[in-house]
């Protein structure tokens, strides 16, 4: 028989310890961003009904939620609020004491090393669940941003480290970044949304933040699924106003993106494992379909390959606790 000449892979897979001799991407705790919801009121812990293991939270309910997330190593949490009252500017988004507010300033006081991050959108404050100002059923971009570098400030008073727009105006990453600057908070960075699809996989998230639009869609203002190079036009434009960090969002369907941003932009490159994401796994989990421990951390590492730096997600908490092991 005729020598056959061939190359022996398996020669680095051949043990544990091998296979980890070679691994090319890490996932560290260190990398999870882990967002909560906060709601104004006492005595709030209600669970997410499609986000098992998610909850909305009240001031006095976050003790213990952050004792389990500094106790698991994890150095970053993303605030959403869920305010009491909403009206059409969504008044309590740059309100002094708006609920992101007094959550900020309750996690800065007593756990001063965790980074806190605020999402700087309206829609959860808004009555009609829009990113910014409506006019006649039209989203408006130019006066949004007054509100949005308002509301931006507003966070940074409250000791936010870090202000992370949400909203896909034009131009909102110059607005919010001027608006900063004036008011003396120049060295606050700003993580943007640089690259926010319209996509079917918020849908948890929208009960979680109660921020339904109460009338048709986002999609005159976030990105068409469909797109790829206009995902580097909307990421060049705010690197260019000043962003600090570029978020690509959601995660798994656009790893290609991710990728993208990566290799074109020296900056951190942040991806957004979203609601959709974490309960497509939960469910499958849930019914005996899929091993949760190992779906999620190929998951997640399979974001850190695609480029990202840093990921939020709401599985943070349970991989933090595998990373341990």
């Amino acid at each position: 028989m005729k020598e056959i000449v061939f190359s022996r892979h398996r020669r680095l897979r051949s043990s544990a310890n091998m296979r980890a001799l070679v691994r090319e991407n890490h996932l560290h705790t260190e990398d999870l961003i882990y967002p909560i919801f906060i709601a104004e009121g006492k005595g709030i812990r209600k669970e997410i009904s499609s986000m098992p293991g998610i909850f909305q939270l009240s001031i006095d309910q976050l003790k213990t939620e952050m004792d389990e997330v500094t106790e698991l190593g994890i150095k970053s949490v993303l605030l959403f609020g869920i305010p009491s009252e909403k009206d059409e500017c969504g008044t309590q988004a740059f309100h002094d004491h708006g609920v992101v507010q007094q959550g900020i300033r309750y996690i800065k006081e007593s756990y001063p090393e965790v980074i806190v991050i605020a999402d700087t959108c309206l829609c959860e404050y808004t009555s009609h669940g829009h990113c910014g100002v409506v006019e006649n059923g039209n989203v408006l971009n130019d006066p949004s941003l007054e509100l949005l570098a308002k509301t931006a400030v507003a966070q940074a008073e409250a000791g936010a480290d870090i202000i992370a727009p949400s909203n896909m105006m034009d131009g909102f990453v110059a607005a919010i970044r001027a608006g900063l600057d004036e008011a003396g908070y120049s060295d606050i960075p700003v993580m943007s949304y640089a690259v926010k699809y319209s996509s079917a996989f918020y849908g948890p998230f929208r009960e979680a933040a109660e921020s339904t639009p109460q009338f048709g869609d986002r999609k005159t203002y976030q990105m068409d699924p469909a797109n790829r190079l206009e995902a580097l036009r909307e990421a060049e434009s705010d690197v260019a106003e000043g962003a600090d960090f570029l978020i690509v969002k959601p995660g798994m369907p656009y790893l290609d993106i991710v990728r993208d941003v990566k290799n074109s932009f020296n900056l951190p490159v942040v991806i957004y494992n979203v609601s959709g994401e974490y309960s497509m796994v939960k469910a499958a989990a849930q019914n005996g379909w899929v091993d949760e421990r190992n779906t999620v951390l190929e998951m997640l590492t399979g974001m850190k390959r695609a480029g990202a730096d840093l990921i939020i997600t709401y599985h943070a908490k349970d991989a933090a606790r595998w990373l341990q092991k």
